[in-house]
C-alpha cells in the first residue's frame, strides 16, 4: 500500500464528520485540489427535549445524550454547486409509514404486466425494435422527447439481473441510439436511465431502462456539468475530472478498476451515491456497473435505485466537450415499501440531506470490486 492509500485508509477509518481534519492531513497537492473543488463547513445543532420525550429518544437513538449536540457537515462542490448536508443521526429517524409487506411478494404480484409480452403490449419505434439476448426495445408510449425508448428486460424481477443482462441492455441501447441518429442526424445527445422499483419513479416494476436522444442542446444537468468543466479548465488549466478523482482517491473513497474510475461521491444527491467515470461506454464499464449494483443490493441494502449514464454528443456540435468523459451516477432511493419520500423541499430547492457516509460506502464497495 503506497502513501496515498495509507492516508486514504486513515480517513476511511474516521468518516465524513472528520472530513475537515482529514483534508488538513493530506499532502499539499491533494489538499490544494480539494480546496479548489470543495467548500466545507461544520456546525452543531443543539436541542432541549422535555423529560416526557426521553423514553422515546432512547428507543430510537440509544440515549438522550446522543441527540443533545449534533455535528453537521456541509460539503459543496464549488463548480457544479452540488451540496450535501451530513448528519448520521438522521439514519435513525423513526419511519412509521412503512408498509408491512415482503418486497419479493409485492414484485411477484405485479406480474403479468405489459412488459411481460412486449411484442403484443408495447409499441415499436418507426424503425422497428432492437433485440438482444436478454432485452429488447420499445417506443415509450408517453414520450418526454422525440426519441424516447424503453429497454425491456426479459426477466420480470427488476432485482434478478446478471452481468450479462446489464451488458446486453447497454449494448441494445447503443444500437437504438445509432438507429435514431440515422433517422435524424440532428439528434446527437444521448441519455441512458435505469429506474428500479417504485421509489425511483418507475411506473412498471418489471425490469427496464430508458433511453433518449435529444436535439439542439444536451439535457440541462449534463450541459451544466459541461460548462462547469470548461470553467474549471479555463480557471486552473487542469482537468476537472482528473482533479475530482484525485481528491476522492486521496481520501480513500476513489479507486480505479481497469479503465474505470469509481468514487463514493463527496456530494451525493441522495443515499450511497456512487460515480463511475470512463472514456467510453463499453463492456468493461458495463461490468463495473453490474458489480457496483450487486454490492448496493447485496451488501448495502439497496432495492430501489436510479442510474444514469451521461456522455458527450455522438457527433460534432461545435461545443467544447474536450474534458467530458462518460459519467455514470447511481443512487439508492430507499425502501420501496416505505411511504415516506426521500426527496423533500430541501433536495429540490436547497441542498441534499444524506444520512449515509461516503466513507462507509467506500469501505463496503472496494472488496466487492476486487
Amino acid at each position: 500500500m503506497d502513501e496515498r492509500q495509507d492516508i486514504g485508509q486513515a480517513v476511511v477509518d474516521r468518516g465524513i464528520v472528520d472530513l475537515p481534519r482529514a483534508v488538513d492531513a493530506l499532502p499539499d497537492d491533494a489538499r490544494a485540489a480539494f480546496q479548489r473543488l470543495y467548500h466545507v463547513s461544520e456546525t452543531v445543532g443543539e436541542i432541549d427535549p422535555p423529560e416526557h420525550m426521553h423514553r422515546w429518544i432512547e428507543r430510537y437513538f440509544g440515549s438522550v445524550d446522543t441527540v443533545l449536540s449534533q455535528h453537521v457537515v456541509k460539503v459543496t462542490n464549488r463548480y457544479t454547486l452540488e451540496g450535501t448536508l451530513f448528519n448520521d443521526l438522521r439514519s435513525r429517524r423513526p419511519l412509521e409509514a412503512r408498509i408491512p409487506a415482503d418486497l419479493a411478494d409485492e414484485i411477484a404480484k405485479t406480474a403479468p404486466d405489459p412488459f411481460c409480452e412486449p411484442l403484443h403490449n408495447t409499441p415499436a419505434d418507426t424503425f422497428g425494435r432492437v433485440e438482444g439476448k436478454y432485452s429488447l426495445t420499445a417506443s415509450n408510449i408517453a414520450k418526454y422527447d422525440g426519441f424516447h425508448g424503453v429497454v425491456i428486460f426479459r426477466e420480470h424481477d427488476p432485482l434478478a439481473f446478471t452481468g450479462e443482462v446489464v451488458q446486453d441492455a447497454i449494448q441494445v441501447s447503443r444500437e437504438w441510439i445509432q438507429r435514431c441518429y440515422e433517422q435524424d442526424p440532428s439528434a446527437v445527445y444521448p441519455l441512458f436511465m435505469w429506474n428500479c422499483l417504485w421509489k425511483s419513479g418507475a411506473s412498471i416494476p418489471h425490469g427496464h431502462a430508458q433511453i433518449s436522444l435529444t436535439r439542439g442542446m444536451h439535457y440541462g444537468k449534463v450541459e451544466g456539468l459541461r460548462r462547469s468543466i470548461v470553467s474549471y479548465r479555463n480557471e486552473h488549466q487542469r482537468s476537472y475530472f482528473d482533479d475530482l478523482f484525485s481528491v476522492h482517491e486521496s481520501l480513500g473513497i476513489g479507486r480505479q478498476f481497469g479503465n474505470v474510475r469509481v468514487m463514493a461521491n463527496l456530494t451525493p444527491l441522495k443515499e450511497k451515491e456512487i460515480v463511475l467515470v470512463a472514456d467510453q461506454v463499453d463492456d468493461e464499464l458495463s461490468g463495473v456497473i453490474y458489480r457496483v449494483l450487486r454490492c448496493l443490493i447485496e451488501d448495502l441494502n439497496t432495492s430501489s435505485f436510479n442510474l444514469a449514464i451521461w456522455e458527450p454528443p455522438i457527433a460534432n456540435t461545435g461545443e467544447n466537450w474536450e474534458d467530458m468523459p462518460v459519467v455514470v451516477r447511481i443512487v439508492d432511493r430507499g425502501d420501496p415499501l416505505n411511504r415516506t419520500s426521500d426527496f423533500g423541499a430541501m433536495e429540490l430547492y436547497a441542498a441534499s440531506v444524506v444520512s449515509s457516509d461516503p466513507f462507509r460506502v467506500a469501505e463496503t464497495l472496494w472488496p466487492a470490486l476486487q
